[in-house]
């Protein structure tokens, strides 16, 4: 068997964006696969909900997202960059039984949060545009001549929040708009009466940020505005009802949190979601449901202790009386059900694996308040034993039905060790982890293990067995590590005082935890404890950097993307900068010292541990400012250190950076730890040639033959949270 490498990443695809069609009896999603060493391929693919073979339903051209089906199941909308050279998506309709895609929009906002009417007779969506943009009319429509700026110079500033991702809105705002779904995009398809008469029409107008689409009836469209004196820095999400017949306009609720999908009926029932504004970081998610009949509100998981999860959006079931979500649990997703009226509580479908998608068809015969009756489920689930497929649930039976297998031969011809959970104790709270041992492992040779740590983001995060750090796990253990993670206090999927006992200490109350597991992991396995190692991104890059200069424990580290300096991230990151006021309920200009204290750059002249720095130069999550900061304070000491700052990249570098860089972020972190290693005959990073052991430097990164080239022949891996 093969081991998994970091250039194995090229070959892993992955399932998203899993729709399951109205009847129940079809599953459209994305098949996401890398393509080169900057691109990847994002197609829709449609696979019979009882079982077959997937067959692409959309060309390779540009990069799909968003399938949507159309009430009557007979067409698919989705969003695309195909046709366009600047990466603008567009709004595409494409019939189920056979026919060309129609392209429906041109409009220089681009397209998202594509959401079906009733009827099926038009598509609500959300772009970003200027002032400018709107009064040229390009939202509308982009003239032939149009070239848009690369961006502003000088780029004036005049707002709280002015960039998120890797971009700055540079004067846009995002708004709704509705267009004929019958419309074909001027000067598409040699079709331009539609578009000449403007199929694309403005629901909002005004600048403000407008989100969530979501249609009533076939008049009424839903959605939220960011609102408050300045929206930018306040928790109020208005949501309006817009009757689009009489184009009047009214704000029907206003809730709180960081956003707020919609789900709708044609009755007037409207499902949101809601987040206690006073410490705002520290707080669980629930959810809500306004009848505008009565302007009564229900709470359906205010005695559900858990936070509701962000990658399933809250849907009505078929019978129009079920609401379905998800939380993270344990380590795993749960899915789960409630009676709209909160008539009882919610009860939990299933709990399996990591869930990055799921939405409910079929018809809800059957159901009678206490259960879901015929509901089928489609979810995109990753597990221990492969990297993510598609899955259908039938809720009446609790049954689950695996529909793809996007890996099968890459898996059989790997080998793919299984985790072992362990729970443990630290300061009296029951910590859950897990570890995963190499290919060879033996706990009776008499071998010692060196041992990799890792660190989970957020921190009010959760990691399992599965999703995003599969490909890190596997291939830090195929290298010879003994691979340990956990979910220390603070994560989500325990309840909320667990996430909330961080509070004002995001360093030391997280590492004890991270030690105690260290702890548990060196009594229970052959570990030599003179090769411990230490990584992680996000917030796992600030308590990498927390770790090394609070403990001498570790050989190595990797600091990931962190926050170093907690003053700094908030003056240079984007909204985030709220998790300062609500974890540590403090701000610079009031607690300076303190803060210098809670921040690894405060503890950084006791940093001995080489320590390697990784981050991405357009990450406005956790700007690159403190990384600078704390590299510098490494050098100026003489601790063996290396910056590596990856061009073109935001702070969702590893999971969806250009694949080269992913394999070779991978490739780095691995190089770090090995050169400190006993257990590996490699020099230091340092010390070697920049591209020595690097796919990108030997030409074999487009692909994977089975190996990552290293100085001394062994296979490199990594990836990070």
């Amino acid at each position: 068997m093969e081991r998994v490498t970091a250039a194995t990443y090229h070959d892993i695809a992955t399932p998203a964006d899993p729709r399951i069609s109205p009847d129940g009896d079809r599953v459209a999603f994305l098949r996401r696969q890398p393509k080169g060493d900057e691109e990847r391929e994002s197609t829709v693919y449609l696979v019979d909900a009882d079982g077959g073979e997937p067959r692409r339903f959309t060309l390779a051209e540009g990069a799909d997202a968003e399938p949507r089906w159309s009430p009557s199941g007979d067409r698919i909308a989705f969003t695309s960059t195909r046709g366009d050279d600047d990466d603008r998506r567009q709004l595409w309709v494409l019939p189920v039984h056979g026919g060309e895609a129609r392209r429906v929009t041109d409009v220089v906002g681009g397209v998202t949060e594509i959401a079906w009417s009733p009827d099926g007779e038009r598509i609500a969506f959300v772009q970003s545009v200027t002032a400018e943009d709107r009064e040229a009319g390009r939202d509308l429509s982009v003239p032939d001549e149009y070239e848009p700026d690369d961006h502003p110079d000088p780029r004036v500033v005049d707002r709280t929040v002015f960039r998120s991702g890797a971009e700055y809105f540079d004067g846009r705002r995002s708004g709704i708009y509705v267009v004929d779904a019958e419309a074909v995009a001027d000067g598409v398809a040699g079709d331009r009466s539609r578009a000449d008469d403007s199929a694309v029409e403005r629901v909002t107008g005004r600048d403000a940020d407008f989100a969530a689409p979501e249609w009533g009836d076939a008049d009424t469209l839903y959605y939220a505005e960011s609102v408050g004196e300045d929206p930018d820095d306040s928790a109020e999400i208005a949501i309006h009802a817009h009757d689009l017949a009489a184009d009047a306009v009214e704000r029907v609720h206003t809730t709180t949190g960081w956003a707020s999908p919609i789900a709708a009926t044609a009755d007037g029932r409207v499902a949101f979601t809601r987040t206690d504004p006073d410490r705002m970081s520290l707080r669980q998610t629930d959810l809500h449901v306004l009848d505008r009949a009565d302007g009564s509100v229900t709470s359906l998981t205010a005695d559900l202790d858990r936070d509701l999860d962000d990658d399933v959006t809250p849907q009505w079931g078929p019978d129009g009386e079920t609401l379905y979500f998800a939380t993270p649990d344990e380590g795993e997703t749960a899915l789960w059900h409630v009676p709209a009226d909160g008539s009882a509580d919610p009860r939990r479908l299933l709990r399996e694996g990591t869930v990055s998608g799921a939405t409910v068809g079929g018809d809800g015969t059957g159901s009678d308040g206490g259960g879901p009756g015929a509901v089928r489920v489609a979810l995109a689930r990753s597990e221990w034993d492969h990297p993510g497929d598609v899955f259908r649930h039938d809720a009446a039976e609790g049954t689950t039905t695996r529909l793809t297998e996007l890996n099968a031969d890459l898996l059989a011809e790997r080998h793919v060790g299984e985790p072992e959970e362990i729970r443990f104790d630290s300061d009296g709270v029951e910590i859950q982890g897990w570890v995963l041992t190499p290919p060879e492992f033996d706990p009776d040779s008499g071998d010692r293990y060196p041992l990799a740590v890792e660190i989970h983001g957020g921190p009010h995060a959760m990691w399992s067995t599965s999703g995003t750090m599969w490909h890190e796990f596997q291939t830090l253990a195929a290298r010879g590590y003994v691979v340990f993670w956990s979910n220390p206090r603070g994560s989500a999927g325990y309840g909320e005082a667990f996430m909330r006992a961080i509070e004002r200490d995001w360093g030391d109350v997280t590492f004890a935890d991270v030690t105690a597991g260290v702890d548990e992991t060196v009594a229970r396995y052959p570990i030599d404890e003179s090769n411990v190692f230490v990584t992680g991104g996000s917030f796992g890059g600030f308590m990498t950097a927390w770790a090394v200069g609070r403990s001498d424990r570790f050989r190595a580290a990797v600091a990931q993307r962190g926050v170093y300096d907690l003053t700094g991230f908030y003056g240079s990151t984007d909204g985030a900068y709220r998790l300062l006021e609500g974890d540590f309920d403090a701000v610079p200009s009031e607690e300076p010292a303190w803060l210098w204290e809670q921040s690894p750059t405060g503890h950084a002249d006791a940093v001995d541990t080489p320590t390697l720095l990784i981050h991405a130069e357009d990450d406005t999550r956790t700007p690159i400012c403190t990384a600078e900061l704390f590299h510098r304070i490494l050098r100026k000491n003489r601790v063996d250190t290396r910056f590596v700052r990856y061009p073109r990249e935001g702070h969702e570098l590893s999971r969806s950076g250009e694949p080269g860089h992913v394999v070779d972020r991978i490739e780095r972190i691995v190089r770090w730890f090995d050169g400190y290693s006993d257990h590996h005959d490699a020099p230091r990073a340092l010390d070697r040639p920049e591209g020595a052991g690097l796919t990108a430097n030997d030409g074999e990164s487009a692909g994977d033959d089975g190996k990552s080239a290293g100085d001394d022949g062994k296979s490199a891996a990594g990836e990070d949270a």
